[in-house]
């Protein structure tokens, strides 16, 4: 048969070259219902007894918590954040209670716990959010795991083939953990978001990974490039030796990825480049990874609120802050502020619906507006900065008048904390470049320092989601003269300034973007972990065909 070409989406970097293997298909058996008529009232009745179901129902919620918490125990620290969001869905009193009374009118649990997770997840697939589009696959899996313990789905063995390309139509996260990765080779979604929890899961571990590639074979042999996302479906052999040859190439590279790792980033003219770390989760980086890196360029806060029933105080947020500055042994730390609105959402914040969230409260904005989020998490910022050389990092500003609201919150919470008689000290505070206005007038804004958000940047500047699709998606170019120039004009302010500026969006973790960026000024780059020996690669190789 002819080979066969599926393009979907990225999901997770990398290739893989083994068999096809679909997941087997989860099946979900019903209790037929009776329908009976009232009056013009249809009432659907199944012969069980209202309060047996109810028992039966909290016990299958109470294993499928149990399962949960022990796949939790076992996993790294974002696969545990992943299965707390997922213990907090089965905690939802909306899903229980709207089950409750659908037993207490006759219906089993099965069919009451059925009906309620799939109008859930229908109303997340159906979302203009993408954040809420992802978290869809996360509802699929809690509706399985208790369909399972309700003894309604049938479980199917599946064959560990050494090197098998994962085939599924949108793959949960427990079921991505529960698999063993040092075998399988990587993962082709038919569905699927590269926003989605499991794709985090997979760019975490380095599993290759395509998205949205439509129906695919359930069997054969495929070869995934997670990069473009694209599987080639039986491969002829002229294909199948190129693809096996960027494998080899691939492993070469990683081998010199890892020699670079722990050396400092010099270009070829002996010029030295600080590359930093981004970091969602401190409990997912090695203290080695952090001896590698030049520091942290971005700490993402929003962390701290996934998994949890309520809001973090200052309390947990200082801990969170001081455990890390105490691991970088004093190598530069900028913690960004709560960056929460757009495509980010989070459990226990709610948020005003909008038009279009992107332009709408995010970031400092929603800060400013939500003084009871933003208070604590200032205070803990001003009582860590006692200990250490932390600098702090405002999310989405576009003009001046919005720092200096901030400033006034961070002076006021100072004279709070003194007053109090607690160590407490003002760190710089810079500023994140993402919109247009930021990086045109730059120097309207007098920040610390300023650190470039490439992948809203690009956004805003090409008017081209950087989740889009075919047209829009090569829109959404970070390498447009226009982003360029006004990357340019932040580095030119810089040097003009003295004010230091780095780039911490994903521009900086490709390495055919780095050339471009050194280029430019930048002498400051922070990556994401599993890029940092490729990009520090990628700069010791600057230069070097320069006459």
């Amino acid at each position: 048969m002819a080979e066969r070409v599926l393009r979907g989406r990225p999901g997770s970097p990398g290739l893989a070259i083994g068999p096809l293997v679909r997941l087997p298909k989860v099946s979900v058996d019903y209790i037929r219902p009776t329908i009976e008529q009232r009056g013009d009232t249809l009432l659907i009745r199944e012969e069980v007894e209202p309060a047996v179901e109810r028992d039966r129902l909290e016990a299958a919620l109470e294993r499928a918590r149990q399962e949960l918490a022990a796949l939790a125990a076992g996993a790294d620290g974002m696969g545990t954040e992943i299965l707390e969001f997922q213990l907090a869905l089965l905690d939802d009193p909306a899903l229980i209670e709207d089950a409750t009374a659908q037993m207490s009118n006759g219906v089993s649990a099965s069919s009451a716990w059925q009906h309620t997770i799939y109008r859930q997840i229908l109303s997340y697939e159906d979302a203009e959010d993408e954040y809420f589009r992802a978290r869809a696959g996360d509802l699929r899996d809690v509706a399985v795991r208790v369909a399972r313990a309700l003894g309604a789905v049938e479980d199917r063995p599946f064959p560990l083939l050494p090197g098998a390309i994962v085939v599924d139509d949108d793959l949960s996260p427990s079921r991505f953990l529960a698999l063993d990765w040092s075998i399988l080779g990587g993962v082709a979604l038919e569905r699927g978001s590269a926003s989605s929890h499991v794709a985090m899961l997979a760019r975490a571990r380095g599993v290759p990974m395509a998205v949205n590639l439509g129906e695919a074979p359930e069997s054969g042999e495929g070869v995934l490039d997670g990069e473009a996302g694209v599987l080639v479906v039986r491969p002829d052999p002229a294909t199948r030796e190129a693809y096996a040859r960027r494998l080899d190439e691939r492993r070469l590279a990683q081998a010199e990825e890892s020699a670079q790792l722990t050396r400092p980033a010099v270009t070829a003219a002996g010029e030295r480049v600080r590359v930093m770390l981004n970091i969602d989760d401190p409990a997912a980086v090695s203290d080695a990874l952090l001896d590698a890196a030049d520091g942290v360029g971005l700490f993402r806060t929003e962390f701290l609120y996934l998994g949890r029933s309520s809001l973090p105080d200052e309390f947990d947020q200082f801990q969170a802050y001081y455990a890390l500055l105490q691991r970088l042994r004093g190598k530069p730390f900028i913690i960004r502020t709560l960056d929460v609105g757009g495509d980010k959402a989070l459990p226990g914040v709610s948020l005003q619906a909008e038009t279009n969230p992107f332009l709408g409260l995010r970031g400092l904005r929603l800060c400013l507006d939500r003084p009871e989020l933003f208070r604590p998490q200032v205070r803990a910022l001003l009582r860590t900065a006692v200990f250490g050389p932390i600098k702090v990092m405002l999310p989405m500003v576009a003009t001046a008048g919005e720092l200096r609201e901030a400033e006034d919150v961070f002076a006021t919470c100072l004279a709070e904390l003194l007053a109090e008689n607690a160590e407490a000290r003002m760190p710089p505070l810079g500023i994140m470049v993402e919109t247009p206005a930021a990086a045109v007038a730059i120097d309207l804004i007098p920040a610390d320092f300023f650190s470039i958000g490439s992948n809203d940047l690009t956004q805003y500047a090409m008017a081209a989601s950087r989740d889009g699709s075919g047209r829009v998606a090569a829109l959404n170019d970070p390498l447009h003269p226009a982003v360029l120039r006004l990357i340019g004009r932040v580095v030119e302010h810089g040097r003009a300034s003295g004010a230091e500026v780095s780039l911490c969006g994903d521009m900086a973790s490709d390495p055919a973007a780095v050339d471009v960026l050194l280029r430019l000024g930048l002498r400051r780059l922070s990556v994401a972990p599993a890029a940092l020996g490729r990009v520090k690669l990628a700069v010791s190789r600057h230069g070097a065909g320069d006459a």
